[in-house]
């Protein structure tokens, strides 16, 4: 009884110590320094196929010898009752499966461990070089509107207007807005219509003869949220290449909000001079960021007719 219990000890011993322990070695040789060295590093695919197979054989034959020395617990085997014996060579082809095995099983987990690794690296670079991008774009736009901006208030200072500190309070509302509130990801809608009607009111401060704007809003303003400095380009585009002065065609600014959806449109008249002058870098300023922050979810539908200019935007908020 004793003998038998000390052969079964030996048995287990054998099995899953000292081969578990060549098992485990085998796994990790190939996880942490043959796939890193070879295929990773120095792009040596046969060299790894040769050190892979070299692996698998030197381990089978240190089992095999193993066996050998020690046929009573690895050789011999129970069934129906009968003691047999197994081959040495069953035994080591065997061997050799079993190993492949955990090489595969290594080679499974590391690239499946690293492709999610480069996965996640790749969207973080990919989110930088968005975030960057974004940045870039907002940063022409600030200046852009800045430069408009000045030389409206120089108009005014220049005719000696008394406009002029009004002009200037406006933008310094306006700025503080763009430089303060405006580097969040999102702001609130009822923040941004603010910030669109300051601007109007600077821009109504620089024309003598007056300029007519009908803005309308409707819907939960006050309950979504928008990417800061999204709508401004569509209205500066009005004033800048529109004819904001006929009071019988204002120009027309309409913003829809509801739960799910933002409905944002300007139509403004075009004057003579300006027929072939629509667009310009905001407006493709703006697109591109739609493109970054609302993909597939924003439409944008431009008209350019021969009287007026319609910008219609849609964005999934």
């Amino acid at each position: 009884m004793v003998d038998k219990e000390k052969h079964t000890m030996r048995d287990y011993f054998l099995s899953f110590g000292v081969f578990g322990m060549l098992n485990v070695s085998v796994f990790y040789i190939n996880y942490i320094f043959l796939i890193p060295s070879l295929i990773k590093k120095r792009k040596k695919y046969w060299l790894y196929i040769l050190s892979f197979l070299l692996l698998i054989v030197i381990t089978a034959l240190v089992k095999t010898v193993i066996a050998v020395l020690n046929p009573e617990e690895l050789l011999h085997y129970s069934m129906d009752g009968k003691i047999r014996e197994m081959s040495v060579n069953a035994f080591a082809i065997n061997r050799v499966f079993a190993i492949g095995f955990f090489l595969v099983a290594s080679c499974i987990i590391k690239f499946t461990i690293d492709w999610f690794a480069s996965e996640r690296i790749q969207r973080n670079l990919e989110s930088e070089r968005r975030e960057m991008e974004l940045q870039f774009l907002k940063s022409q736009l600030n200046p852009h509107f800045l430069f408009n901006s000045l030389n409206n208030i120089y108009s005014l200072a220049y005719q000696k207007s008394d406009k002029t500190a009004d002009a200037i309070m406006k933008l310094s509302e306006i700025m503080r807005y763009m430089i303060y509130e405006s580097n969040t990801p999102t702001v609130a809608l009822s923040k941004e219509v603010d910030y669109l009607t300051s601007y109007i009111e600077l821009q109504k401060i620089r024309f003598k003869d007056g300029a007519y704007i009908d803005m309308t809003l409707n819907g939960e303003i006050d309950d979504q949220k928008i990417v800061p400095l999204m709508l401004i380009s569509f209205v500066e585009n009005a004033f800048k290449h529109g004819v904001v002065t006929d009071p019988g065609e204002p120009v027309k600014i309409n913003i829809i909000a509801n739960q799910k959806i933002l409905h944002f449109s300007v139509i403004n008249k075009k004057g003579q001079q300006n027929k072939d002058a629509q667009g310009g870098v905001g407006l493709t300023n703006v697109e591109r960021r739609l493109q970054l922050v609302y993909p597939d979810r924003y439409k944008l539908n431009v008209v350019n007719s021969a009287t007026h200019y319609t910008c219609e935007l849609m964005i999934d908020i």
